[in-house]
């Protein structure tokens, strides 16, 4: 027998020490620990209902995990690197604690459908976490949203001022963009919370047990309908990663904007010495480092997206030692996005805008000029005509560098054909954001930030009652 190995039955010869390496998975899926023992405690409390371990093996079994629990809580617990996995480290332990009655707990299961277990328990925690975390970066972004309703500031477009909006039209933008990264991850919260134990290896198993009696006490939607897709299936990893690597290309987004903005050609917004760094040579500066490490982080879990796609791109049914890289940029990828929305959100809190700024770069690239062509259209002209000659008007403006605004009346009136008088209140920015009046524009954004104050309370009352739901702690 392979020495000290629970499958080392068929063997003769110990197992090559680059392949012991190779091979472990316990340096990282370790940390699913508690998710292992949970799964464990209820399978075993199947099995004894239905007849197939004896009371007495229960709660000996029971008793034995939870003080292997406790030593790993503790940081107690010796992880052996040649028990290779998180399950054969509890079960030889198991065995040392309680003899025989461990060697019952596998009865019904396979490493494949527990460690299909395990990352399901583990991820559905974290899906919540970091859904928890979008909802307080929203929260961060209708504080600014707050005081930003009566800021007026430049809007863009290929990074060139183009019109007049508030600023908390554009922090409810990102409010938008983070909502549906949280509904994103809820949905992929319902793919995941599916219990595949059960399974077996691939095909089952003989014995007549109780797969909703496991799911009810691990508080599952279901279980798996094939046994095969079931050990081989790792989508929901997959969907998660990608909708982790959309919400963090959001927080990229929102970064480089705060990068720019804190810049002295722009200084649109002033993010707190808490969040910035200086530099080692030159004393002046306040580096805005951590939008930058946010920013710069959306490679590494667009990353593990795309190992993982890879990972399971050319695997014939069921499961495949391949899948052992599955758990490393899961994890990565989850913690990874949490980090980034915990720090976004703290750094927000203490940000505050420079409205002085923000109004002060209205005056520079004739950012009513689509209220001029609005104007004349109003007044009868067409469109396109319309733009043809608010076109010739800037370009009057940049030949003897005035804005709009610094047109006098007679040569507005010349420029457009129009009176000066029906021309020149297009010219004004607050009266151009006070007429976008449709919903989903910029002089709705008081009713727009009550609306997502509304939608956040609702998605905090669902989130935290799934939260409650799902915590297994009373198992330990």
């Amino acid at each position: 027998m392979s020495e000290d190995k629970l499958w080392g039955g068929r063997f003769t010869e110990s197992t090559d020490a680059l392949v012991e390496a190779l091979n472990a998975s316990i340096l990282f899926d370790r940390k699913l620990y508690k998710q292992d023992i949970c799964g464990s405690i209820a399978h075993a409390r199947m099995l004894e209902s239905c007849g197939l371990i004896t009371k007495d093996d229960l709660k000996a079994i029971e008793t034995g995990l939870r003080e292997i629990f406790a030593s790993m809580k503790a940081g107690e617990f010796e992880w052996r690197i040649d028990r290779e996995d998180i399950h054969m480290n509890i079960e030889a332990v198991l065995r040392e604690k309680i003899g025989e009655p461990a060697g019952r707990l596998h009865t019904a299961r396979s490493r494949n459908d527990q460690v299909a277990l395990d990352i399901r328990l583990w991820l559905r925690e974290s899906i919540l976490d970091i859904v928890s975390a979008c909802m307080d970066l929203q929260a961060a972004l209708m504080m600014l949203a707050e005081q930003g309703q009566h800021y007026l500031m430049p809007g863009y477009t290929h990074l060139q001022r183009a019109q007049p909006i508030n600023a908390a039209h554009h922090m409810l933008a990102y409010v938008d963009m983070f909502q549906r990264d949280a509904e994103r991850m809820l949905d992929c919260f319902g793919r995941t919370n599916i219990l595949p134990l059960g399974s077996g290896a691939l095909a089952g198993t003989p014995f007549p047990i109780d797969r909703n009696h496991v799911s009810e006490t691990l508080c599952f939607d279901g279980i798996t309908t094939n046994s095969m897709d079931a050990v081989s299936d790792r989508d929901f990893a997959i969907e998660f990663l990608s909708a982790a690597a959309l919400s963090q290309v959001h927080l990229s987004r929102l970064s480089e904007e705060l990068v720019l903005w804190t810049s002295q050609e722009f200084q649109f917004i002033t993010l707190s010495d808490a969040f910035c760094t200086g530099s080692s040579i030159m004393p002046q500066k306040k580096n805005p480092d951590i939008p930058e490490l946010v920013r710069g982080k959306t490679g590494r879990i667009i990353g593990d997206l795309v190992g993982l796609l890879t990972v399971m791109k050319g695997l014939p049914l069921a499961y495949n030692k391949d899948m052992q890289e599955d758990k490393e940029p899961l994890f990565d990828g989850a913690e990874t996005l949490l980090r980034s929305l915990e720090v976004t959100s703290r750094m927000l809190e203490k940000a505050s805008f420079n409205p002085e700024q923000l109004r002060a770069a209205l005056g520079a690239g004739f950012l009513t000029a689509t209220d001029l062509a609005d104007a004349l259209v109003e007044s009868g002209m067409p469109f396109r005509e319309a733009h043809e000659v608010v076109g010739k008007v800037v370009g009057y403006c940049v030949e003897h560098n005035i804005e709009l605004e610094g047109l006098d009346d007679e040569t507005l009136a010349s420029l457009t054909g129009r009176p000066a008088a029906e021309m020149r209140p297009a010219l004004d920015p607050e009266r151009s954001v006070a007429r976008r009046t449709q919903p989903g524009a910029p002089a709705r954004s008081g009713e727009a930030l009550h609306s997502s104050r509304e939608r956040l309370q609702t998605m905090r009352e669902r989130v935290n009652s799934l939260q409650k739901r799902i915590n297994l702690d009373h198992l330990i």
